[in-house]
């Protein structure tokens, strides 16, 4: 999974009933647009995640 500073992360629930996480990735701290991102999710807190299969990249100008 590849990304830049600026794109957005969207986080499926992993169970039934649980939301999605939106957020933006701050920082890219792997080589090449790879994991470990920073990303600031909408409730305000930060985090450096490793996204697995649950997860998308979106691009600035993409809508889900």
């Amino acid at each position: 999974m590849h990304a830049t500073a600026g794109d957005r992360i969207l986080v499926h629930g992993r169970t039934v009933g649980s939301g999605e996480q939106h957020g933006e990735i701050v920082e890219v701290r792997g080589e090449d647009g790879n994991p470990p991102f920073l990303v600031r999710f909408s409730d305000g807190h930060e985090s450096l995640m490793y996204p697995g299969p649950d997860c998308e990249v979106l691009g600035p100008d993409e809508e889900r």
